[in-house]
């Protein structure tokens, strides 16, 4: 799945379970509105918003928020329902159609071979050769050789009609000065990737959309905490701000303390949100009245860092389970 407005995308549960980040913009159709009323836009569609973000601070989502214009906000769905729900959050944005990406790397050809289908693609790669390889590896995706850098290349490929600019060279301070070169020269939308943790902190307020730090998985410091839970998977969101956690709970009413028991009867640590249940091939979105099973895959959100530990201690079996 490609949604190139998105901030942020991930997945759990074999894919069938997927995370994305949005902002809020003036005139959308989040901006203004309470939480409560999201069913309204979507109808059919069974999505919960998980996580806000308002400037460094997390904004717990009730039925009575209101989202204001810059928030990053993100929804859950089933995978198979999130292309509608972008499409309903994307009717009152300029649509993404133009597209050029800086870099050849492995990461730029399958985000190119993504998209071409459905977009029109621009490449720009300075190696010759690795160009000459790209041009026969994609099918409709224009394959420049040249700079990223290169303003008069720029301004001869129309970058001020580009909806959206991807920085994905490989290079920290060439997706840096990229990125902030095609904004200056009047791309709508810029992505960089950024490899080193200190250089997306700096970023944070420049004038680059989106800044995607490829190292600020923390999956390691989430993992000493819960050693006693089973996690089958760890997400870091909002450059680290929080985790999304995906973890099997096991046990019965007797030996654990969510198994068997309504969502709404299970006391959650503050700052612990329950976002979605997946039960085989079965995806459950966490409302209230949902009766927890063992087996269960959990899609957690954890906004404190303070609140791991008792979410382990939550999840856990107690040791009468192994006899």
């Amino acid at each position: 799945m490609v949604y190139p407005e998105a901030l942020q995308v991930l997945e759990f549960a074999e894919r069938q379970v997927c995370l994305v980040g949005v902002r809020a913009k003036a005139g959308g159709l989040l901006v203004g509105d309470r939480i409560a009323n999201l069913h309204n836009h979507l109808k059919t569609t069974d999505a919960r918003i998980v996580a806000i973000f308002r400037g460094m601070s997390a904004v717990q989502p009730r039925a009575d928020t209101v989202i204001e214009d810059g928030d990053e906000v993100f929804f859950l769905s089933r995978t198979a329902d999130m292309r509608r729900v972008m499409e309903e959050l994307r009717k009152a944005d300029r649509p993404v159609k133009r597209i050029m990406i800086a870099g050849g790397s492995e990461f730029s050809y399958r985000l190119a071979n993504d998209l071409e289908a459905n977009h029109l693609v621009k490449l720009i790669e300075a190696n010759e050769k690795r160009a000459h390889q790209l041009v026969a590896l994609l099918d409709k995706t224009v394959v420049l050789q040249g700079s990223e850098n290169d303003s008069e290349l720029l301004i001869n490929e129309d970058i001020s009609q580009v909806d959206l600019f991807v920085a994905a060279t490989g290079n920290d301070e060439r997706n840096i000065i990229a990125s902030l070169l095609a904004k200056k020269m009047g791309a709508h939308r810029v992505l960089s990737l950024i490899h080193q943790s200190v250089y997306v902190g700096v970023l944070e307020d420049s004038k680059i959309d989106v800044v995607v730090g490829l190292a600020d998985v923390t999956i390691g410091s989430i993992l000493a905490h819960i050693r006693r839970a089973d996690v089958a998977r760890v997400h870091s969101l909002r450059r680290g701000a929080a985790e999304a956690l995906e973890i099997v709970i096991h046990g019965d009413k007797s030996t654990s303390q969510c198994v068997g028991r309504r969502v709404d009867a299970i006391a959650w640590p503050t700052g612990a949100l329950l976002g979605a249940v997946v039960r085989g091939q079965d995806v459950f979105m966490a409302h209230h009245d949902l009766v927890l099973e063992s087996e269960d895959h959990l899609i957690l959100f954890v906004t404190e860092k303070n609140t791991v530990r008792k979410i382990e201690k939550l999840l856990q079996v107690s040791a009468s389970f192994f006899g």
